[in-house]
């Protein structure tokens, strides 16, 4: 009975182990199923396009006013629910997501990430589609936002 106390006590143990190292890798962005987090970032000089479930993504970076500007655009013959974008700058910060909205099939819409800091040399960025991680319109979401969507309530002026 001792000899198989012990052997269950080392096989919880090894599975706790398994389970917290998968948990605690945090040397890369998570990926999802359905791939909305890249990790691929880009030069302040390079253009994101890209379509992600369906959700096509062209953004640029604009130097004067430190802002992220383009289009998400639903590539679909459904209408796309609850698409938002996100920006993640090479220091650490995330801008967005902008504020969820339906897309009907081949609706584009204006997309501006407004960076509150410099600092940062690359970026990547990728649309999200659905109820997933952000879609509860809180403004940090879960890695804590830098900078404001274009549809953001507060106080606009500060990101001007």
């Amino acid at each position: 009975m001792n000899q198989m106390h012990i052997i269950l006590v080392a096989v919880a143990v090894v599975l706790m182990v398994t389970v917290m190292s998968g948990c605690s890798r945090t040397n890369e962005p998570p990926i999802s199923e359905n791939n909305e987090e890249s990790n691929i970032e880009l030069a302040l000089n390079e253009r994101y396009d890209k379509v992600r479930n369906g959700a096509r993504l062209i953004l640029d970076y604009d130097a004067q006013s430190n802002a992220f500007k383009g289009t998400v655009e639903n590539t679909t013959d459904e209408t796309l629910k609850q698409v938002r974008v996100e920006v993640h700058l090479s220091n650490g910060k995330e801008l967005g997501p902008t504020t969820p909205a339906d897309l009907a099939p081949g609706e584009k819409r204006a997309v501006q990430l407004i960076a509150t800091s410099t600092g940062f040399d690359r970026w990547s960025a990728h649309p999200e589609v659905g109820s997933g991680e952000h879609s509860h319109g809180e403004e940090h979401g879960e890695h804590g936002s830098e900078g404001k969507g274009e549809h953001d309530k507060e106080d606009d002026n500060e990101h001007q």
